[in-house]
């Protein structure tokens, strides 16, 4: 898991650079030391993969173009592929805002473009125009399942038999579980619309 204390941008934008993630197998890890970070934030950025994060301790905001939405330990979330976000520790002092992050290409879920859990499970979410950023709360009885598998899922190692395939299973799950919580809850927790950056 690489150690994040600053945004690095490719040239002459604003997508993030992603070392380490490959077309091989396009996922990479993250602990972000936010109180590390110049300001105890993350600048305007976005990336075309999306990306789900754990707050381990502390609270930080996340603000997109069409909203802001706080977390707090315990708490998780889900942000869009091409979601321009701002990202700003809360409480001010020493506190500290770590969060981990799974960054990936849902071709890792799906298996290729236009197949059937594209086309079901993964395309539906990552194209609909009310998705920017979905929070996951732990005093939210229908979210504690998938936020307790997105816990989880940072506690599977590189090291472990058939690491790849027990990564892929969880953001399976994880996936599964928030397109659930929109269509068979009717909940929308923290969704806005998606914000696509020219490259």
């Amino acid at each position: 898991m690489k150690i994040i204390r600053k945004v690095e941008f490719k040239p002459g934008s604003y997508e993030e650079e992603l070392p380490g993630i490959s077309a091989e197998f396009p996922y990479i890890a993250s602990y972000v030391e936010l109180d590390k970070c110049a300001g105890r934030q993350s600048p305007w950025h976005w990336h075309k993969e999306a990306e789900l994060f754990y707050m381990e301790q502390g609270s930080l905001e996340y603000d997109t173009p069409h909203g802001k939405t706080v977390f707090t330990a315990g708490s998780g979330g889900f942000v869009n592929f091409k979601c321009a976000a701002y990202v700003q520790g809360k409480g001010g002092g020493k506190v500290q805002s770590p969060h981990v992050l799974h960054i990936f290409n849902p071709l890792l879920i799906s298996g290729q473009s236009g197949s059937i859990i594209d086309r079901k499970y993964v395309s539906p979410l990552m194209t609909a125009s009310h998705v920017e950023i979905i929070g996951l709360y732990p005093d939210q009885p229908s979210h504690v399942p998938v936020l307790e598998a997105l816990r989880q899922s940072f506690r599977i190692s590189e090291n472990d038999c058939g690491y790849e395939i027990r990564l892929r299973s969880v953001l399976s799950e994880i996936w599964c579980g928030l397109t659930c919580l929109d269509r068979d809850h009717g909940e929308k927790p923290q969704i806005q619309q998606p914000v696509k950056p020219e490259d």
